[in-house]
């Protein structure tokens, strides 16, 4: 459990009481003494994620008013930690929404990226209300750690071979079986199409792979994309489209933060969990627009657009994935500006064809306040795939539907599994909320976490 929280019900800790807009009146009514003066003085009204420490009359502190504004964003109680000294506290007087979602804020609100720049501070703690499973707060909040941790990392120090590195290191927490397949081995092992957009870079590409629990449970198969950095290749971006692709391989981060913490729940399938993982750079030897690509599925595939990496390394991936005929394959990409137009940055939109699954996606979303939205494999848009010259382009003509088209050319690769679901996520905070910074972010993994949990037990 993270050394923030307190498991002793009995400890003396500083009251926070948690403020609706327009509660404070109530409060002061029945807060009599300098705490409530100072409430009155200030002019706190409870805007979401005001944090008023409340004076007790002898320079020390009484409590804590936290504004939640109209409740709306259920993790307010992130502003909590960057804004008390430390020490002990305790949630008080009336919850409202669901109090493990404040502690799990309260935790989010800890997170600092501190690999350059800054020192770890002393957080306060907060006490365990009772009914809260500070065990499974804890592993989330780490899961999510681990995520922005990855994102958050510029590509000079999170190369394909750190990747597998960081994944190597989850692996032996949990005792999961490691492999990578690096560099001229793709081609001998069939991998031709991540091998075409990692060929240029430095650090050679390679496919991690993952492997945990028992042979015979339920497999569960994960896909993300570890697109280390992205130029765009010879269809290459501009300077300020560049900036964020340290985040282009958000869809990895996510995915191994997930499985982290579905071993640490132990949880009784077989998970595995494929990377592939490569740099989209510019050399002599990059992959051309035009070319024409062999698929490990034996598809022939046209190059439409260098910039569209994702989707060839994912395809690759899916095939071995879908091999085995997993109950379940989950990709993770930040595959697409369009899913951004569509629904901005915080609404990731996921694909399938399993109308039970998208339930209980959108179920364990809103359960989870883990927003998703789901977009239709529209058939028709199909056509627009089309190659004269290959069996299928990866990317359309056209300006429309770029989330849609990229979801229905990795369809084209899963075949055995029993459902397959892909999220188009964005990996990145662009503005700061309590407990979301501006940086990486992990998007989605908490109601799939949610989800796995409910099927398959613990």
């Amino acid at each position: 459990m993270l050394d923030i929280f307190i498991t002793d019900k009995d400890a003396a800790a500083t009251p926070v009481w948690l403020i609706r807009t327009g509660e404070a009146d109530a409060w002061c009514a029945t807060h009599a003494g300098p705490g409530a003066a100072w409430v009155a003085t200030s002019g706190f009204k409870g805007e979401a994620g005001k944090v008023l420490l409340l004076p007790d009359g002898s320079g020390g502190l009484a409590g804590v008013l936290l504004g939640l504004g109209d409740g709306a964003d259920p993790f307010v109680a992130g502003a909590l930690p960057a804004s008390l000294p430390a020490g002990d506290y305790r949630l008080a007087g009336e919850m409202h929404g669901d109090v493990s979602k404040a502690v799990f804020a309260f935790a989010l609100g800890t997170y600092r990226f501190t690999r350059y720049s800054g020192s770890a501070r002393e957080w306060p703690r907060l006490v365990l209300p009772k009914g809260v499973d500070g065990e499974e707060v804890s592993r989330l909040a780490r899961a999510i750690f681990l995520a922005r941790d990855l994102i958050n990392t510029p590509a000079g120090d999170m190369s394909p071979a750190d990747l597998a590195a960081a994944a190597k290191e989850v692996a032996a927490a949990h005792e999961a079986t490691f492999s990578t397949i690096e560099g001229g081995d793709l081609l001998t092992e069939n991998y031709p199409m991540i091998h075409a957009v990692g060929r240029a870079a430095a650090v050679a590409p390679r496919l991690i792979d993952m492997r945990w629990g028992r042979a015979d449970a339920p497999k569960v198969t994960l896909v993300g994309k570890g697109v280390c950095f992205d130029t765009g290749g010879l269809d290459l971006k501009p300077s300020s489209a560049m900036l964020l692709m340290k985040k282009d391989m958000g869809g990895a981060a996510c995915t191994l933060a997930l499985a982290q913490a579905l071993m640490e729940a132990k949880l009784d399938i077989r998970l595995r969990l494929l990377i592939p993982a490569v740099e989209n750079s510019v050399s002599g030897n990059a992959f051309r627009p035009g070319d024409v690509l062999m698929s490990r599925k034996g598809l022939t595939v046209e190059i439409g657009n260098t910039d569209a990496e994702g989707r060839l390394v994912l395809a690759d991936a899916l095939v071995e994935a879908d091999s085995e005929a997993p109950d379940l394959i989950i990709d993770m990409a930040t595959l697409t500006g369009a899913a951004r137009t569509a629904l901005g940055p915080d609404l990731p939109p996921f694909y399938t064809d399993d109308d039970a699954l998208a339930e209980e996606i959108a179920v364990s979303a809103e359960a989870m306040s883990d927003p998703l939205w789901r977009m239709p494999l529209w058939k028709p848009y199909d056509a627009w795939l089309e190659s004269k010259i290959a069996d299928v382009n990866h990317v359309s003509d056209g300006p429309f539907a770029g989330s849609i088209t990229a979801a229905l050319f990795l369809r084209r690769f899963v075949e055995k599994a029993q459902a397959h679901v892909h999220f188009d996520i964005y990996g990145w905070a662009p503005k700061p909320r309590p407990g979301r910074p501006v940086g990486g972010e992990a998007q989605g993994i908490r109601a799939l976490y949610h989800l796995l949990k409910r099927r398959y037990g613990a």
